[in-house]
């Protein structure tokens, strides 16, 4: 349950905190997704909906863009060598790659769709090679290169000349290369025939975390990766970058990455939908547990996909909401101080973004993003409502707000922002989601339940809702469905239980 990529890419030296980032021209990528492999049995499903979605991240964080589908052999020959063009020293260069590969000669090679394979040697012909990527981006003076391929599927051209798919192989890169395989070399998944793929679920939910070197964001993808398919998928990492790099300086996700303040002394949490009697002698409030003196890990953002799926039902209406329980709910006022806030390099530099353009959509939306991520409520939902002043279908703000009123308790407003997102976007899973804790929080636990369930139709790896449904299921009486819900959701996240005690859910 968390926020979206920001739009500062940039290199930190680590003791200067106030290090000028790159320009948004010096950052650039290549987004290819193929899937209609006319040799296959079938298109690929996932690798377009994923390419789109990696695309839509790095373009809102500021990223030059270049999106293809299905390309052919010349189609993909041109497209990097549109790439290569923009390079200058010190650019970023990030590539991604969505369909099969396959690897000859200790080398491995991204497929355009008309390959034409029929024996190894083809491969080397038709294919493109990484490593001869990479070697370009470097000869032209990209400082940083990334490569993100998930092509480590099962593919129709080996049968040809293999009794086996052999997956990829390690590549040989320049210094400055953060390279990521979607599984383990020289071992294949298969395409389970889903909107995304878990490699890039995983990986969208960690590149929003504020902060984290590069290295440590895709370590946490592969961790992701392997704990959701129980060991099946292992992905692959290679680095050698020379100086410390970070996807997002500073601000989170699909949803703010929050440090939950410690609860004030007080007697055990109660169930919102279920007020307590006043009892007339109650006992000594208990120590609190470990879970609720706020040192709890934050939460990592979820991914936001989009499916194909039946129009939504209409929107819930809520119940009488009752008041937020007092010693569970985060107030307005949360966080550090506003002194403590206006001197955050990352505060800073989008405040003075603000400054220069007060309709500056994008440092609005990641102001907010930071404030929440910090505790900041009520400065957060100012700077979400100031971008949906300037755009007001912007869903991600419109889910970013609809949270964040949740965790401080404006249940009705929170409702209206997620019924809003999810007219505009009827798909939408994260605010699928955000709604489902919504009514969850209001005691409309059937509402929650079938919130969680159309959002877990979606994503059926979503930790956040299996957990909630587990939680919704138990207060409506389904007690041995709810615990097995909450068993699978703390296994897959150890840390759910914290993650949902700081929005006031126990």
């Amino acid at each position: 349950m968390k926020i979206r990529l920001l739009f500062v890419l940039s290199l930190l030296v680590s003791l200067i905190p106030t290090a000028p980032s790159l320009a948004a021209g010096d950052r650039f990528a290549l987004v290819i997704g193929n899937a209609k492999y006319p040799d296959a049995d079938a298109p690929l499903k996932e690798p377009l909906n994923d390419a789109r979605d990696v695309a839509d991240e790095l373009k809102r964080d500021g990223f030059s863009v270049e999106i293809s589908e299905n390309l052919t052999g010349d189609g993909m020959r041109r497209a990097f060598d549109k790439l290569y063009g923009k390079i200058k020293p010190g650019s970023v260069a990030l590539v991604f790659f969505s369909g099969f590969g396959i690897q000859s000669a200790r080398q491995s090679y991204l497929l355009p769709i008309d390959a034409q394979i029929w024996t190894e040697s083809d491969v080397r012909r038709d294919g493109i090679s990484l490593e001869t990527v990479l070697g370009e981006l470097n000869t032209r003076g990209a400082g940083v290169k990334i490569a993100l391929v998930d092509a480590s599927r099962r593919n129709p051209f080996e049968r040809r000349f293999r009794s086996f798919s052999a997956g990829l192989t390690p590549v040989i890169a320049p210094n400055g290369t953060l390279v990521m395989y979607s599984a383990a070399l020289a071992s294949v998944v298969s395409d389970v025939g889903g909107e995304h793929s878990l490699f890039v679920q995983e990986l969208l939910k960690e590149i929003r975390v504020p902060d984290l070197m590069a290295e440590e964001t895709l370590n946490r993808t592969k961790m992701g990766v392997t704990r959701a398919s129980r060991g099946e998928q292992v992905p692959w990492i290679s680095s050698s970058l020379a100086e410390d790099f970070s996807f997002i300086p500073g601000a989170g996700g699909s949803r703010p990455t929050m440090t939950p303040p410690p609860p004030p002394p007080a007697p055990p949490p109660v169930v919102a939908n279920n007020p307590p009697p006043a009892p007339p002698a109650p006992p000594p409030p208990p120590p609190p547990k470990p879970a609720d003196t706020g040192a709890a890990s934050a939460p990592s953002p979820k991914p936001q996909v989009e499916a194909a799926l039946p129009p939504a039902p209409p929107p819930p209406v809520l119940p009488p909401v009752l008041p937020p329980d007092p010693v569970t709910a985060p107030s307005m006022e949360s966080g550090p101080s506003a002194a403590v806030l206006a001197e955050d390099p990352t505060i800073k530099g989008l405040t003075a973004k603000i400054a220069a353009n007060p309709d500056d959509v994008n440092a609005l939306y990641r102001r907010g993003q930071v404030y929440a991520s910090k505790g900041a409520y009520s400065l957060a939902i100012k700077d979400f409502d100031e971008t949906l002043r300037i755009n007001p279908k912007d869903v991600e703000a419109l889910n970013n707000r609809c949270w964040t009123r949740t965790v401080v308790g404006d249940l009705q407003g929170a409702l209206k922002d997620c019924n809003e997102a999810l007219r505009l976007r009827p798909n939408f899973v994260d605010a699928l989601d955000s709604r489902g804790l919504v009514n969850l929080k209001s005691g409309a636990v059937k509402n929650a339940i079938a919130d969680f369930e159309a959002a877990l139709r979606i994503n059926p790896r979503l930790t956040s809702s299996l957990f909630g449904r587990g939680i919704a299921k138990q207060r409506n009486g389904s007690a041995q469905e709810g615990a097995l819900d909450i068993a699978n959701a703390k296994a897959m996240d150890p840390n759910i239980v914290q993650e949902f005690a700081s929005y006031g859910v126990r």
